[in-house]
């Protein structure tokens, strides 16, 4: 199990949200504004040697607040040459330019999803263009409230629309020939700091993975991480972002990487 770090960006600013909450007309529910630019993030991560942390920009592609953020992103890919991945609003026409830019690797999931079907013609062409192994796929997800079935869905458009895909062990073999590694989101409890899912994290510890998965979701305090630990079989790499005192949390960021490094 590893730390894997998070700079959050919305409106060009680094931010904290509930993710759950996002939404494209109304915004979202905010935790946390920084008072520091992107970059002051990339250089922290370097000087601790976290390497592998995930950049996400929140705004919808196209808009001038994306531009902000991709802008952003830059400022702190500058500081940490490929010790980022950079998702939100990833397609074939600029995937190439994040890494160009010094990105380890792109994470996407609404470009290759198509009215909530997944489009394995855009996946294909996406893996041609960047290489597997600099490939992430975001399976962020949330169980629909009309079923009883309990199933995880795949959700996209920053986690607005359901599709089709069952999160399952079946899904993540299917995925691994097209994919370095997994980032999963648990939506319902993103940003709230009021626990993890348990459920979720046994269905990725139970699983015999064939590439590395990242959990993300409601962590609040270091007992959530012994429990992740042992339910995720110590094979589950965490994110932690509200909870963190560097985002205005009670889980301080020092302790945080001492408990990983023991």
């Amino acid at each position: 199990m590893r730390f894997r770090p998070c700079i959050d960006i919305h409106d060009g600013k680094v931010k904290q949200i509930v993710g759950g909450s996002l939404d494209d007309r109304l915004g979202a529910e905010t935790n946390y504004i920084s008072e520091h630019g992107a970059a002051f993030y990339g250089r922290l991560y370097r000087s601790c040697n976290l390497p592998g942390g995930h950049i996400i920009l929140l705004n919808k592609a196209g808009s001038k607040e994306y531009t902000a953020d991709v802008r952003a992103a830059g400022e702190a890919i500058s500081e940490y040459p490929g010790g980022f991945m950079v998702g939100g609003g990833v397609t074939i026409d600029n995937a190439l330019e994040y890494i160009r830019l010094g990105a380890s690797h792109v994470i996407v999931t609404s470009y290759v999803f198509r009215d909530g079907i997944i489009d394995y013609d855009r996946l294909n062409e996406l893996r041609d263009e960047v290489g597997r192994e600099h490939l992430v796929l975001d399976l962020s997800c949330r169980k629909k409230p009309e079923e009883v079935s309990g199933d995880y869905y795949v959700v996209t458009d920053r986690w607005q629309k359901y599709t089709d895909m069952v999160l399952s062990h079946e899904t993540l073999d299917m995925l691994s020939d097209y994919a370095d590694e997994f980032l999963i989101h648990a939506v319902d409890v993103e940003g709230k700091k009021a626990g993890i899912d348990r459920e979720l994290i046994t269905l990725l510890g139970s699983w015999d993975a064939r590439r590395a998965v990242t959990y993300a979701g409601g962590v609040s305090c270091f007992e959530d991480l012994d429990i992740i630990k042992a339910l995720g079989q110590d094979k589950v790499d965490v994110t932690i972002g509200s909870a963190l005192s560097i985002f205005g949390g009670d889980m301080d960021f020092h302790e945080v990487i001492d408990y990983f490094n023991k």
